[in-house]
């Protein structure tokens, strides 16, 4: 399955947006030059899990520490340069509570941003069980079918507009990188047909080579959880997987407005 890509330029690039046929340009993102280096990506999952000191502290006080942290995450919501989405993980798993992720273009900014979140009130009561940095890159395997953002050679994210996603780090053996180029793509063929069978998922793939634990971050988005499980049992029959080496933990995730996120902490 390959990497689903375009430019963060607002929350409002939804699927529907994306579905009205309108030239990538219009979102304000200029087509692609292939003379010219495609501008990747940095991409960060940061899932956090609040103290539970921070509960029994007065409300009052606990309103301000939310007000505060929304203010950094509305700070950093730069059209066309920086995007972060928000998602509740509040009874989905024991470890996290919410999961912020950030779209931008330099490790730097990605670390400003995350330094201002951790340095707000909220944050002395903030732990980080998991991190997950990623970036852009084009896939290896031909897709074929029309891609939204083949003008821009795949080095940017569009996140779409669906309620939930499922996102998780992702290895592959390394027998798997000394097949041949032709069987990985072979196995990959009948990977990449599962998926499309599937059109109310949308994935969006990352790879992480050198720069973090795992090799690829994936993060599933959909309207319709039971899609994703059904898929996911597909794909395990798949020749491919025999070369999957680890693709846990994994986060099923709510997405929700910041402050509504920080309201369901308590």
């Amino acid at each position: 399955m390959s990497e689903t890509t375009v430019a963060p330029v607002s929350e409002k690039s939804t699927a529907a947006t994306q579905a009205s046929g309108r030239p990538a340009s219009s979102y304000g993102v200029q087509p692609h030059d292939p003379s010219k280096p495609v501008k990747r990506q940095i991409v960060c999952f940061s899932f956090y899990k609040i103290m539970p000191e921070w509960r029994r502290l007065p409300a009052e006080e606990r309103a301000a520490h939310k007000a505060a942290f929304a203010e950094v995450l509305t700070k950093w919501n730069k059209p066309g340069e920086f995007l972060s989405l928000t998602y509740s993980t509040v009874g989905t798993r024991g470890d996290v509570d919410m999961c912020v992720w950030s779209i931008g273009y330099a490790v730097d900014e990605m670390n400003k941003m995350r330094s201002e979140l951790l340095s707000s009130p909220l944050g002395g009561y903030l732990e980080t069980p998991h991190n997950f940095l990623a970036m852009t890159k084009r896939s290896q395997y031909q897709i074929d079918r029309p891609d939204e953002s083949e003008g821009e050679g795949r080095g940017a994210i569009r996140p779409g507009g669906q309620k939930y996603i499922f996102i998780y780090p992702f290895w592959k053996t390394r027998p798997w990188y000394l097949l041949p180029m032709d069987e990985r793509k072979r196995l990959m063929d009948e990977h990449i047909r599962v998926g499309l069978s599937y059109p109310r998922v949308k994935l969006n793939t990352t790879y992480s080579f050198g720069i973090d634990d795992q090799e690829f971050v994936v993060a599933f988005e959909t309207n319709f959880p039971e899609d994703f499980l059904d898929l996911v049992q597909q794909l395990r029959e798949t020749e491919a997987s025999m070369y999957t080496l680890k693709d846990t933990p994994i986060f099923s995730c709510v997405r929700v407005a910041p402050e509504e996120m920080l309201s369901r902490l308590g």
